[in-house]
């Protein structure tokens, strides 16, 4: 039985999965959880191997096929690099590709996680069938990853799709470095700074939203207790969505004009919301997106629920394969051309 391992590297767990491929789905087999050791990379990576190394010894008729990896960037994919992302700022330049690869010897590929997630709906969730078609993580942060005439786009530099650091106002809360930003207003950690901002401004006007009733609860403010306190019925936290909405709008007009997609999958918070951020989000781009593109665009949350990272690496992991196969096929060919 051929078997694929994907790993999904997270700031605080981590997880190994082993699944198998049956036609166009994939049949999980058996995964395993684990604290992230931020400090200590090289041990991290022993884990893996020895995770995977004791999988393999208890399931005889395994074979391996190949290892994909999800992490959040930055990365060099190319070079199978981790490069101190945001959460994991002591992993620099850490090598993950070549103890795999000299431990098992199979096909191994590094992605960012926007980019396997986007892997994963588009061959097995929302976006299946699709030839051109963008993912957003809308969750702690917001980040794109795209998937053009059938292929994955990364760039040049592994860096296509940051489409939170797009600048939507000169001022703002603050994500990915600016204030203002596309994650400033559309991630988790930005509806959280805008719920503060907002929040101080109403308590200042002697009012008290119900996600916040006082200054010393400004700190706890967190994008879960804004949606808790809309459910209630409270005006300030429907605003705020309502901005949020809008900033969406605006976000997916840009991606709309520039790149024509046939689909735009969002997740985890747009999942959630999606009834509330529906309205201003479907005005703006009403206003703002060319028509015709806009038409041939629809806008889907992401299919593959809480187990979306586990089919993100497993994803990574196929199309490590196939690229090598693809890859053989084309030198074939060359050579007997040649």
């Amino acid at each position: 039985m051929q078997v694929v391992v994907g790993i999904d590297i997270g700031g605080t767990k981590c997880a190994v999965s082993f699944a198998r491929q049956h036609s166009d789905d994939i049949e999980f087999l058996d995964k395993v959880r684990m604290k992230t050791e931020t400090e200590d990379f090289a041990g991290a990576v022993d884990s893996f191997i020895g995770i995977i190394r004791e999988k393999f010894s208890r399931n005889t008729d395994w074979q391996l096929m190949s290892i994909g990896i999800s992490c959040g960037g930055p990365l060099d994919a190319e070079k199978g690099l981790i490069l101190s992302p945001p959460n994991l700022p002591e992993w620099d330049k850490a090598d993950i590709y070549t103890p795999l690869k000299k431990a098992f010897g199979v096909p191994v590929m590094l992605q960012n996680d926007a980019d396997a997630c986007a892997l994963a709906e588009w061959s097995m969730g929302a976006g299946k069938g699709c030839k051109n078609m963008i993912f957003l993580t809308f969750g702690t942060g917001m980040g794109a990853g795209l998937i053009l005439n059938n292929e994955l786009y990364s760039g040049t530099t592994s860096m296509a799709g940051e489409v939170g650091h797009i600048r939507m106002e000169e001022e703002g809360p603050f994500g990915y470095g600016k204030h203002g930003s596309f994650e400033g207003f559309c991630s988790g950690g930005g509806i959280a700074k805008l719920g503060r901002m907002k929040a101080e401004e109403a308590l200042q006007e002697g009012k008290s939203p119900l996600f916040c009733r006082n200054e010393e609860e400004l700190k706890d403010i967190s994008s879960k207790s804004i949606a808790e306190a809309l459910e209630q019925g409270d005006e300030l936290a429907a605003e705020i969505f309502d901005t949020v909405g809008t900033y969406l709008g605006r976000g997916l007009s840009v991606l709309i004009d520039i790149l024509n997609p046939e689909m735009i999958v969002i997740g985890s918070i747009y999942g959630r919301q999606k009834e509330v951020l529906d309205k201003k989000m479907m005005e703006t781009l009403e206003k703002e997106a060319l028509p015709v593109s806009r038409k041939a665009c629809r806008i889907v949350p992401a299919s593959l629920g809480e187990m979306i990272g586990d089919y993100a690496a497993i994803s990574v992991g196929i199309k490590a394969y196939r690229d090598l196969y693809r890859s053989a096929q084309i030198t074939l060919a060359m050579e007997e051309e040649g």
